[in-house]
């Protein structure tokens, strides 16, 4: 008897990872398509490697979008959260709380719709709570329950993980974040489980949604260098107790949003005030990808034949800070125009806009999440790491001319996206995948990750 039903479990797994990853995968790949769709219709542009955000877009009508989606979803929002089942989160759901069907659906498509439209906050949890949804139905369908309800469990959590690893093609990230953070349970089982139904999702996303490398990191040096791993003990540091308040300012912001009306005039100001700042900081706008872009981009020419690295004609045109040098006038610290050693003028201006970017991202987002929005803070927090790492690799580099600022970049967006969500393996995954780092850079990352982890555990049990 144990044997058949080692048999039949296993049958089960193999269906569910076959019929929920394409399901998943499929509308993980959809959601993609919709984002792309509602930035061509409310920014007139499409993100993409060449476009990673909405520059050259008229100012006037980046305010526009993005005060008009926030008022749209404020008042769909409200609707669903006082006039119908509310949608449960991802853990509530791994928990056994019910996820309604076209509620969900509807709750997925207003935080694509949002960040589409230039709000300043994450779109990952969509495809997680999509895959939530989904996975329930199915144990519905095949009777899975199990001990304590122990299987059903592992499923959901399975299911939310390959969402993510759909949407941004990373299947290692979306098997960590099931058992590291929704499950807290490794066991090779998991693991198993967790990876294929992953790879199942990424590998039918990308055939809807197409293949790119989300992140150009392209101006980074071709090897690690023992002053790098200094680098990564020290921005780990930085980024553990940065990440920590982070995470504090978005579970404050998240307890603190409202229930009532006040949700119809609150998320429209949140509009008018991100579009406000995005006439001087359009890198705030979207899910990230932007922001975090501009500090992966952070080039020094003159360094590169000692760092060995260099950047393509292309990746120079796409670079956030030439389309910011085009949307107004040359930006004295551009990088792009910038030697070394690096003057101290051009050492400053080129800081200042990092900082303002890392500043305005984070405020931006929490103001975003409180006004009442729901999605995620992933992106976000690579973005956050990415400007911080930027900032901090600046000032290395003067040092130890050896590195490039990407390379630090790279470091600082794993390490405080790590202690922003408290899960070490999920961020480094996510980072690496995202960005397709060389497989030698696991090691500085991971060593400022772990550094990171560290850190930001020692600021969280002191508040």
């Amino acid at each position: 008897m144990p044997q058949t039903m080692n048999v039949k479990r296993i049958g089960w797994l193999a269906v569910a990872i076959v019929v929920l990853g394409t399901l998943i995968g499929a509308g993980a790949g959809l959601l993609t398509l919709l984002l792309y769709g509602v930035e061509h219709v409310m920014l007139g542009y499409i993100e993409g490697a060449q476009l990673p955000g909405p520059f050259g877009v008229p100012a006037i009508r980046r305010g526009i979008s993005v005060t008009l989606g926030l008022t749209l979803a404020g008042v769909l929002w409200y609707l669903l959260r006082n006039k119908t089942t509310k949608v449960p989160s991802v853990k509530k759901a791994v928990a056994g709380q019910r996820m309604p069907v076209w509620q969900t659906v509807l709750h997925v498509v207003l935080q694509i719709f949002i960040v589409g439209s230039g709000a300043s906050i994450g779109r990952e949890v969509a495809p997680r709570e999509l895959g939530a949804m989904l996975a329930q139905r199915f144990c519905d369908v095949f009777h899975i329950e199990g001990t304590d309800g122990i299987d059903r469990r592992m499923v959901v959590a399975v299911a939310a993980g390959a969402g993510l690893g759909g949407v941004y093609n990373a299947p290692l990230a979306g098997m960590f974040f099931a058992v590291e953070i929704l499950l807290v349970d490794v066991t090779i089982e998991k693991v198993a489980f967790g990876l294929v139904m992953s790879a199942v999702a990424a590998f039918v996303a990308a055939a809807i949604k197409g293949h790119h490398t989300f992140y150009d990191i392209t101006a980074m040096q071709v090897q690690s260098t023992p002053t790098l791993m200094l680098f990564a003990l020290l921005c780990g540091a930085a980024c553990g107790a940065a990440g920590a308040w982070f995470r504090k300012g978005s579970q404050w912001a998240e307890s603190h949003k409202p229930s009532d009306t006040a949700i119809l005039w609150q998320m429209p100001l949140a509009g008018l005030v991100t579009g406000l700042v995005a006439i001087v900081v359009p890198q705030v706008m979207g899910n990230g990808r932007a922001a975090a872009q501009l500090g992966f981009s952070t080039f020094i020419p003159d360094t590169a034949a000692i760092a060995k690295a260099t950047q393509s004609a292309s990746s120079a045109a796409a670079s956030p800070w030439n389309l910011l040098a085009g949307e107004g006038g040359d930006i004295v610290g551009s990088p792009a125009n910038a030697g070394f050693p690096l003057a101290l003028s051009r050492f400053w201006m080129i800081l200042g806009v990092l900082a303002l970017t890392f500043m305005a991202k984070a405020l931006i987002t929490l103001m975003t999440i409180r006004s009442g929005a729901s999605g995620g803070v992933l992106q976000p927090g690579i973005a956050l790491g990415s400007t911080l790492g930027a900032m901090l690799g600046l000032a290395w580099i003067m040092m130890f001319p050896g590195d490039s600022v990407t390379a630090c970049a790279l470091i600082g967006a794993a390490a405080l996206l790590s202690a922003s969500q408290q899960a070490p393996l999920m961020a480094m995954c996510l980072v690496m995948e995202l960005t397709e780092a060389p497989i030698t850079f696991f090691v500085p990352v991971g060593f400022a990750v772990a550094t990171s982890a560290l850190v930001s555990k020692w600021v969280l049990s002191r508040q």
